[in-house]
């Protein structure tokens, strides 16, 4: 027997208003945010390159002077238009030339010479289109057997790291980032058969190591469904 204030068992609970208001709100920031911040840093990175250009340049080059209004991005271009000047004279004879000598007198200073050697190292291999990019992704046990780390293959070992090392076959040079920074990290040697290439791309393991094991690619992640185009 039945009365009128008994719940049906059959009948689901529906989501209040209030609920299905927090989640709309929730899918909301996650479209949001991401979009939000990037053009954030975008706005904030190009209004520094301004504040540090703007001054630099002469008064009848600034287009405020003329039509009264900052414009934002204007020290971005002339930034961009110098570098490409710059990398324009760099590659000839003359400014071959110019630089040898500037690095010259730069290696007779000290302290100079020390942060300028460490300054272009970084800005060769963040910048430079070479061979020194990172190869593959890879997956090694470090920092013990049985823990597994992400890491990249930068190159092989050469040199005198790779004549007086105990191996009995090649040895590859692998950094292994930390979280969520990837630019610090170690830089490991590992016997070629102790490093398991990975299928995913650098990118992806990056995006892994950032997000620390939150975002997998999804062709590799069996909990996610693939996105077809």
């Amino acid at each position: 027997m039945t009365t009128p204030f008994d719940e049906d068992p059959h009948r689901r609970n529906k989501p209040g208003m209030f609920a299905g208001l927090r989640a709309s709100f929730l899918t909301g920031i996650v479209v949001i945010a991401p979009v939000g911040l990037t053009v954030w840093l975008i706005w904030t990175v190009i209004g520094w390159v301004d504040g540090f250009v703007l001054p630099l340049v002469p008064g009848r080059f600034n287009p405020e002077q003329y039509i009264g209004i900052n414009l934002r991005g204007v020290g971005v271009i002339f930034f961009l238009l110098f570098t490409i000047v710059v990398g324009w004279i760099a590659k000839g004879l003359i400014g071959r030339s110019l630089i040898r000598y500037a690095e010259n007198v730069v290696d007779r200073m000290p302290v100079v010479r020390s942060i300028y050697s460490g300054v272009k190292q970084i800005a060769e291999t963040v910048f430079a289109q070479s061979e020194r990019s990172f190869e593959k992704a890879v997956l090694i046990q470090y920092p013990r057997k049985g823990i597994w780390a992400i890491g990249f293959i930068s190159t092989e070992a050469r040199g005198e790291v790779a004549e007086k090392a105990e191996t009995g076959g090649g040895l590859l040079s692998v950094f292994v980032p930390t979280t969520p920074n990837p630019t610090s990290g170690f830089l490991l040697f590992f016997p070629e058969e102790d490093v398991i290439e990975l299928d995913m791309s650098v990118e992806d393991a990056a995006k892994l190591v950032i997000s620390a094991g939150l975002v997998y690619p999804n062709p590799k992640d069996p909990q996610q469904p693939e996105l077809f185009n």
